[in-house]
Parts: structure tokens; sequence; C-alpha cells
């Protein structure tokens, strides 16, 4: 099992993430994403930039997840916030912070090896999936876990997506 951190950039990515219980990806090609397999561990995190209010809200992860299945072309593209997506994979949302909250990555940077570079870590969010050490993985669920409920309980709180295009 591989964990990952899952950058999700847009509300309606975000939303669309959340009440389908997938993921989908840009036709992009990407080592990572072709390597994502079923039960690897999913961290949520939704960028500064994501609720459009940069100013405002921090980077932070709002969720975990595991992979339902590897990742597969769809039978159809999916487009969302005007990108479109041309392959996916099924998840299983574990737990969820209530909207507006998050354990907020930037503080942890300097603890996390997945950011060797700490002075340049938001470049290393310029992927859909970031590839996260166990010893990561661990501190992370330790610090997330308290936050989180059932994504039935959370999910509410979440605008639903706007419609997204098949």
């Amino acid at each position: 099992m591989t964990a990952y951190l899952v950058i999700l950039g847009d509300r309606d990515a975000i939303s669309w993430v959340l009440h389908e219980e997938r993921m989908a990806f840009p036709a992009t090609p990407r080592a990572e994403v072709a390597t994502l397999a079923a039960d690897d561990r999913l961290f949520l995190y939704a960028t500064r930039g994501a609720w459009r209010n940069p100013t405002r809200d921090r980077g932070r992860i709002i969720g975990t997840a595991v992979a339902r299945s590897s990742v597969r072309k769809l039978d159809e593209p999916v487009e969302i916030a005007g990108r479109t997506f041309v392959s996916g994979c099924d998840l299983r949302i574990d737990g969820l912070v209530p909207h507006p909250g998050g354990l907020e990555l930037q503080p942890l940077v300097k603890q996390l090896a997945a950011f060797p570079k700490p002075q340049t870590w938001s470049i290393y969010l310029r992927r859909a999936l970031l590839t996260l050490p166990a010893q990561d993985a661990q501190l992370l669920d330790s610090l997330l876990t308290p936050m989180t409920m059932a994504r039935t309980q959370a999910l509410g709180t979440y605008k639903p997506p706007a419609t997204a295009s098949k």
C-alpha cells in the first residue's frame, strides 16, 4: 500500500470528488497516477486557491480515502470546472473534516520527507498526486484523525458539485 496526497485545486472538483467518491485525472501522463492502485491510502488536500480566496484561505488536508480501484480510462470523459478528465478511480472516503476546517499543511512541511526542499514546498503540489513516505502518512494520520468525522456527517458542509458533463 502506498500513500498519496491528492491535490485538489478547485471547489467544484472538491465537491465532485466528495459527493461522487471518485477521483478523475487529466490526459497528461504522470507516473504516480499510473501506479495508483486499489487499497492505496489518499489524503485529500484542498489548495489555498481552491475556494477562490487565497488571501483568506489556507491549504488544508480535508479528508482521507482509500482507492477502491486502480486508475482506468473512463468510458466517457468528465468535465469539471472547465477541465476534461479522461481517467479515474473509485474511492471510499473514510474521514472528512467539515468545511472550512482541515489540517493546515504549510506548518508541517519541514517535518515531511515528501518535501525535500521545504523553502520551495509548493512546487511539489503542481500535480494531481504526491507520493507520501510511510512516516509522513503516519504523522498526517495522527494529526488529522481527531478532526475527521464520517463522510455522511460532514458532506453537508460542502456545496454540492456543479453539474459535471460526462
